[in-house]
């Protein structure tokens, strides 16, 4: 499991590539800011983590994650917002071009989202997260 860091978030956004990725990370950095109110935590070594919460399974695994998040990879920028629980299709009707996996959502060009929906789907992720598990900050 991907465990946070005390790495310099700074230092990340600056070493991403390629410089168009790298432009849309710190977009959407301010976004998810703005959004959650938390200032962000490096998990691993490349995911950006807004928000925490820790999870005990009925099986008894127990454990930590991001509350909501992104990580900017060279194909695609990964977004961490649906905690997998509610369906948001609605809501990504409105966003732009993507395409779903389990409890992430691949975004290419953040010119062709619509940011207000974004911040809209991160507002719901987390409410709905937070239905189930007590987030933290950071």
């Amino acid at each position: 499991m991907t465990q946070p860091s005390d790495a310099s978030v700074e230092a990340f956004l600056d070493a991403v590539e390629p410089a168009r990725r790298r432009a849309d990370a710190r977009v959407l950095d301010a976004l998810f800011r703005k959004v959650t109110g938390w200032q962000p935590v490096l998990w691993g070594s490349s995911m950006l983590g807004y928000g925490r919460y820790a999870y005990t399974y009925a099986s008894g695994h127990s454990g930590q994650s991001l509350a909501t998040g992104f990580a900017p990879r060279k194909a695609n920028m990964v977004v961490y917002i649906m905690p997998g629980y509610a369906d948001f299709s609605e809501i990504l009707s409105r966003l732009g071009p993507h395409k779903l996996g389990k409890s992430c959502l691949y975004l290419g060009a953040l010119s062709k989202v619509d940011h207000d929906v974004l911040a809209e789907l991160i507002r719901a992720g987390l409410a709905d997260l937070g239905k189930r598990w007590e987030m933290t900050p950071g």
